[in-house]
Order: structure tokens, then C-alpha cells, then sequence
């Protein structure tokens, strides 16, 4: 379904009853990479799953910031009327979250941080995202499509899951060049959120593929290590969409997770 939200139409999933989650998704994909958790959670829970801006059914339309993609968030539980949700956020989802965190904490009962990072680019990521920019605006989405969906995917699912490979290929290439070029800047220039993590008092959890490259386990380890109580979970098998490339041992996981929340 499609709202006005922010002053802008905001394509979005509702379905089911239960405990809310909130859905955040990679770059550049949009919330049709959660239909693998989805149907999987509808009896249980209730799944909201948007697209940031320009993605999607979301209108191509600025500011675009991590702030403001919180902020898009908090108020579409607001207009679903929704005091607490469960996020989960996958990659530039997760940065979402972060800043979701620092913003709008007291609507979070629950994290789930996929395959992402807390620290802000390097000046050679900078400089790569730039460098994305401008095939973006030179060639389009097909373009960014060819040259990343590699480094999403893990190599098991390049060899053994041609039909994943070729559906986040799809997913990727049907993006809009200003949410691709709008999205890049915003997560050229996100802040560091690490010093947030010791903050986090809410139940987290941490997966990660374990043939992420983007956002190695290292990173994932790491992040465990500074968030109190946090769990962490290695997807095996699995690149950087964890959630799509080994949707079972992902939506396993995530159950038994909100589980512990739904009795806490």
C-alpha cells in the first residue's frame, strides 16, 4: 500500500497481527527482499515492511539521510498507530537503525542488525560511493546492478543459487538513479555510530553471513563485543543478504529471537 507520510508517498507492507517488526532494507533493494521473513512471520507477528525514499513505491524525493529515512520510519508507525517495534535492518538498513536508535530509541523493544557495520565510510569508501555516483548518472541502474550484485551475493550463492543471483539482480536494476545517487550520499555522509553501541540496553541481535565481504564477521564480532547482551549468529553459506541467500537459517534465528522477546 502506498501513504502520505512526511510529505511524501511511502510504499509500505502491513500484514499480519502480533508483535510489530519493522523491516529495514539494503541499498539498493527494496522491501520485497523481506518476503522470506515475512511469510514466514505473519501468523506470529505483524510485518511493516517500507521503502526508503525512491525505492520501490516510495516517491524519489529528498532530503536524503540516514536521519531522515529514521525519521521516515517513526512516522509511519505513527501513522499506523504503533508505540514499539522490533527493527531489523540489513545493511544501509542498519545504519537506518542506528540512527533510528538515536533518535526515536523509546519506540525500539527489540534490534536486529544484519549484515552491517557501525563505523562511518573511509575516505577510500568515499571514494568508491563517488565513484558509484557518477556510473549511476552516466549509465543507470542496470549499470549499478552489473557491478555490484557480485559483491551481495556470497560465493555459494553465485555458484549453487542461480535464481537468488539473478533476483537481487533484478531488484537492484529496477531502482530509481536518484534513490541510488541520494541513498550513496546519505551513507557517504553518516556519522560514526559506533559510540552509540554501548547505549544499546534493548535485547540485539547480530547476523551475518558468513561470506559477507562488505561487512565482513570481523566487523559483526566487534559489534557484539560493545553492545550489552547482544547475541550473534554466522549465517554459513551466505553473503551479505543474508536473509535472502539462506532464507531458513536466517528466519530460524529471527524466530527463535522474537520469541525470547515476546515472553520478556
Amino acid at each position: 500500500m502506498i501513504s502520505v507520510i512526511n510529505g511524501i508517498d511511502i510504499g509500505y507492507d502491513d500484514i499480519g497481527t502480533g508483535l510489530p517488526v519493522l523491516f529495514a532494507h539494503a541499498f539498493p533493494l527494496n522491501r520485497t527482499m523481506w518476503a522470506p521473513q515475512v511469510s514466514a512471520l505473519v501468523e506470529r507477528c505483524r510485518c511493516i515492511a517500507p521503502d526508503f525514499r525512491g525505492f520501490g513505491e516510495t516517491a524519489a524525493q529528498g532530503p536524503y539521510t540516514m536521519a531522515q529515512y529514521a525519521d521516515d520510519l517513526a512516522a509511519l508507525l505513527d501513522h499506523l498507530r504503533i508505540d514499539q517495534v522490533v527493527l531489523v535492518g540489513c545493511s544501509m538498513g542498519g545504519y537506518a537503525a542506528f540512527a533510528f536508535w538515536s533518535r526515536h530509541a523509546t519506540r525500539v523493544r527489540a534490534l536486529v542488525l544484519a549484515d552491517t557495520r557501525p563505523g562511518a565510510d573511509s575516505d577510500e569508501a568515499r571514494g568508491l560511493r563517488r565513484q558509484l555516483i557518477e556510473l549511476t548518472r552516466a549509465e543507470g541502474a542496470t549499470a549499478v546492478a552489473n557491478l555490484q550484485v557480485a559483491k551481495l551475493v556470497g560465493k555459494t550463492t553465485r555458484e549453487k543459487q542461480p535464481d537468488t543471483y539473478d533476483g537481487v539482480h533484478r531488484m537492484m536494476a529496477q531502482a530509481k538513479p536518484d534513490a541510488i545517487v541520494g541513498a550513496l550520499e546519505a551513507m557517504m555522509s553518516r556519522p560514526d555510530s559506533t559510540p552509540l553501541l554501548a547505549t544499546i540496553t534493548v535485547p540485539t541481535l547480530i547476523v551475518v553471513g558468513e561470506e559477507d565481504t562488505l561487512t565482513p564477521v570481523a566487523e559483526s564480532r566487534a559489534m557484539h563485543s560493545h553492545i550489552p547482551g547482544s547475541r550473534l549468529e554466522i549465517v554459513a553459506a551466505a553473503g551479505h543478504l543474508s536473509n535472502m541467500e539462506r532464507p531458513a537459517a536466517f528466519n530460524h534465528v529471527l524466530t527463535e529471537f522474537l520469541g525470547a522477546v515476546t515472553y520478556t
